[in-house]
């Protein structure tokens, strides 16, 4: 009869554990990313807003703020946009829309309420106002053929580099102070012919459909506002009038208040 022996397992010795393999650079920076996105936290709409209105806490008038408030919103979005960079010709897009738009106040209001804007995106306006200084004064010495990206060449030339490389690297945000810019630029050069604007968006790597929209927006804005103006004006004058005639029917009413007795004396 067989009999089960019993059966020992042998010993195994146990196993060295494997090191960690290393990791590689491109998990550490998939580790990284999200550290670095949640630290950027931009401000809010609602908190650019309510900077802005404690920078400048005056009374605007409508016609004037509706349209800073809307352009306040819009470069908020830009200002905080993932490739957003600064550049001297997205200043001089700015500073043109803002003085054309509040033309009619008086210099020292039109300065205060620009570095309430500005500082409310928190950034520099008397960069803004130095940059866009610069390359108009810049862009008056040049011909239309030499507004051409060249990072060795003059202020605006090197402006534009920088926005040619930024859009070949795919890192640049366009937005319509850039299409702007670019006209203004072409608008101190002299340039005549519609082509040269096709030819200078071509060279800096933008889009001319994108721009040849947010030029006629912009146009549209501008007819919008002159007319406004215009309503305004008109508006201002009626009143003037209006208060004119209750001047001086007031001051006849008390001329004729003023005779009354002595009319009854005599």
């Amino acid at each position: 009869m067989l009999v089960a022996k019993h059966f020992v397992a042998p010993s195994v010795a146990p196993r060295p554990k494997a090191a960690p393999a290393p990791r590689s650079s491109l998990a550490r920076k998939a580790v990284a990313t999200p550290v670095l996105a949640a630290t950027f936290k931009p401000p809010t709409v609602a908190e650019t807003k309510a900077k802005f209105l404690s920078g400048y806490n005056k009374p605007i008038a409508s016609i004037y703020s509706t349209v800073l408030q809307e352009l306040l919103v819009q470069q908020h979005f830009m200002r905080y946009s993932k490739n957003y960079q600064y550049n001297p010709i997205f200043a001089l897009g700015f500073v043109s829309v803002y003085e054309q738009i509040l033309e009619s106040l008086s210099a020292e209001e039109r300065g205060a309420i620009f570095k309430a804007y500005v500082d409310a995106l928190g950034e520099d306006a008397d960069k803004y106002k130095r940059d866009a200084s610069a390359l108009e004064q810049a862009a008056n010495g040049l011909t239309p053929e030499s507004l051409t990206p060249n990072a060795d060449g003059n202020e605006v030339q090197k402006a534009l580099a920088s926005i040619s490389s930024a859009s070949a690297a795919g890192a640049f945000s366009y937005n319509k102070f850039v299409a702007i810019g670019l006209f203004r630029l072409l608008e101190l050069s002299g340039a005549k012919e519609p082509s040269a604007l096709e030819k200078l968006v071509k060279a800096v790597g933008v889009k001319p459909e994108a721009v040849n929209r947010d030029l006629l927006m912009y146009k549209g804005v501008l007819s919008k506002l002159a007319a406004a103006k215009e309503l305004m004006r008109e508006f201002v004058e009626r009143e003037k009038r209006k208060q004119a005639e209750r001047d001086a029917a007031k001051a006849a009413k008390a001329a004729g208040t003023e005779s009354s007795p002595a009319q009854v004396q005599a």
